[in-house]
């Protein structure tokens, strides 16, 4: 088992790994994890993939945790790893520490998480914990010290997203009123600006679903 095996059985679900690492003994994973891959949505491909499936179309509640659940769930039984997932509790597990000591995501300068092909649209669906230690590729290389223009900085019309932190309160009340549509219906427009992720091509259809749970 390699960890390319496990990257090509991902993609064929439209999941790619987005960080990777060794972590030391944490509390949080199984015993024995030498390696941990983090899994999140592949784009092109992983809406469509999605809303295929029977999760979304029988009617039930949670339709993207429980197609997790099945996905990431035959991948780890089938590498003969344990899954675990950032939804579920509380307690929520780490997934944003595990992904910042991995080094193939960084904090972008709105604070949102960054990764070299996903840009800010990078996020995890699960992750799999295994037994092995896995030989790992470098991590990408970190995309925001080569962004001279980082329009991240300037793209939310009421700046709730920032150095400092985030606004959620000004954030709902922006994208509840009529001048909000954009964000609605097209997702994030800080996450949008972000070059490294122009060919990662999150659906709108996807992005209003999410701001749709958001709000």
């Amino acid at each position: 088992m390699t960890w390319e095996e496990i990257a090509r059985a991902a993609a064929a679900h439209h999941l790619g790994v987005y960080a990777a690492l060794h972590p030391e003994a944490d509390p949080h994973l199984p015993q024995g994890t030498r390696t941990l891959l983090l899994l999140g949505p592949r784009e092109p491909g992983y809406w469509p993939a999605l809303t295929a499936g029977p999760e979304w179309r029988d009617g039930r509640p949670d339709p993207v945790d429980r197609w997790s659940l099945r996905v990431i769930g035959a991948l780890a039984e089938r590498f003969g790893a344990r899954a675990v997932f950032p939804f579920g509790g509380p307690p929520f597990l780490p997934f944003v520490s595990w992904a910042l000591a991995s080094s193939w995501v960084q904090s972008s300068p709105v604070n949102l998480l960054v990764h070299g092909e996903a840009g800010l649209w990078v996020s995890f669906r699960g992750a799999l914990a295994l037994r092995e230690r896995l030989a790992l590729p470098p991590p990408p290389a970190p995309p925001c010290p080569a962004c001279a223009a980082q329009p991240c900085r300037t793209a939310c019309p009421v700046a709730a997203l920032t150095p400092a932190g985030y606004d959620t309160a000004a954030c709902k009340a922006f994208v509840t009123g009529p001048e909000g549509h954009a964000c609605r219906t097209g997702g994030c427009q800080v996450r949008s600006a972000c070059p490294a992720g122009q060919r990662h091509g999150r659906l709108a259809a996807q992005s209003a679903y999410h701001m749709t749970q958001f709000l």
